[in-house]
């Protein structure tokens, strides 16, 4: 347990750090809008990129680890979707109010997780990490614009436009790319491997920072039912079932424990900014990632120390 907390508490001092500029140095909301901005469509896709191509992954069990979180969330994708109506009337949800449970209960903060899995397992997990950075972030992100599309409160049945924020999404582009790199083996120069390396180490810094000064603590005076019932999904019953998958496919060790670490981070802070794009209930979506952020200080010890002693 001391292991995991000394990975995991120097990330949350982080967040912690970003909560407190926010509210003394750099009150000014224009200054974390724009360092949003430059983690979301410069640093992050840089880090995504050179991730993901300088990611060794022949020690990797690839096709299990990618079918452990993608399974995970299908099925529970899946039941949001059938149970949606019911959800909505036990909640007194509206379709944008659903769309931030759904966003808040599938999507994954890379940040953490890329921070966690580096501090716990060294380059090993962050090629393990890379591979769930490959798979999750096209899929969460089509998934995300697709339940906003639909049921946002600009939602919009046309096909045209749902492709196009599909292409726009800066996190899908970078993944492919890095992607493509490391298929095959395309000779890339060293110097800007360099150049996107150094870009990218500052978007986890910068990221955390963000994800911080987000935290809207105010809003937790009386937290809704929905906002609880979205943190269950997302911190238990997720990461049980993408570990639950891994077991069933043989997955262990390193590969097992950071597949636990991609199901059992918060929900991811760029979806406060495609509910705020899209329509979605922005507010309830801030609730839920607050939560979230500060109740994974105390449930990710719990499912990291779990599967380590698998």
């Amino acid at each position: 347990m001391s292991a995991v907390l000394g990975a995991l508490v120097p990330v949350f001092l982080i967040i912690a750090l970003g909560a407190v500029l926010k509210r003394g140095l750099l009150p000014e909301a224009s200054h974390w809008i724009a360092l949003e901005r430059l983690t979301y469509f410069i640093l992050f896709p840089a880090l995504l990129v050179v991730s993901i191509a300088r990611a060794d992954l022949g020690e990797v069990a690839v096709l299990e680890v990618s079918t452990a979180l993608l399974g995970a969330i299908a099925l529970t994708g899946a039941l949001l979707t059938l149970a949606r109506a019911p959800i909505c009337r036990a909640f007194g949800l509206a379709g944008p109010s659903y769309t931030s449970v759904f966003q808040g209960a599938l999507r994954w903060n890379t940040y953490i997780a890329l921070a966690v899995s580096g501090s716990l397992a060294g380059p090993r997990g962050l090629a393990v990490a890379a591979v769930g950075l490959a798979v999750m972030i096209p899929v969460l992100n089509t998934l995300s614009v697709i339940v906003l599309a639909r049921h946002g409160e600009n939602g919009s049945t046309s096909n045209r436009l749902l492709v196009l924020q599909i292409l726009r999404n800066p996190f899908i582009w970078s993944c492919a790319a890095g992607a493509l790199i490391n298929a095959l083996h395309l000779p890339i120069p060293p110097v800007l491997l360099t150049f996107g390396d150094i870009l990218g180490r500052s978007s986890l810094a910068l990221g955390l920072l963000v994800v911080g000064a987000g935290l809207r603590l105010e809003d937790l005076r009386r937290p809704r039912l929905a906002t609880w019932f979205t943190c269950l999904i997302k911190l238990a019953i997720l990461p049980c079932v993408a570990v639950a998958i891994g077991l069933l496919l043989g997955l262990r060790e390193v590969d097992l424990l950071i597949v636990a670490v991609g199901a059992a981070v918060p929900s991811a802070p760029n979806g406060y900014v495609l509910a705020r794009q899209m329509g979605g209930d922005a507010p309830l979506l801030a609730e839920i990632l607050t939560l979230q952020t500060l109740l994974a200080a105390i449930t990710m010890p719990l499912v990291i120390a779990a599967v380590a002693l698998l």
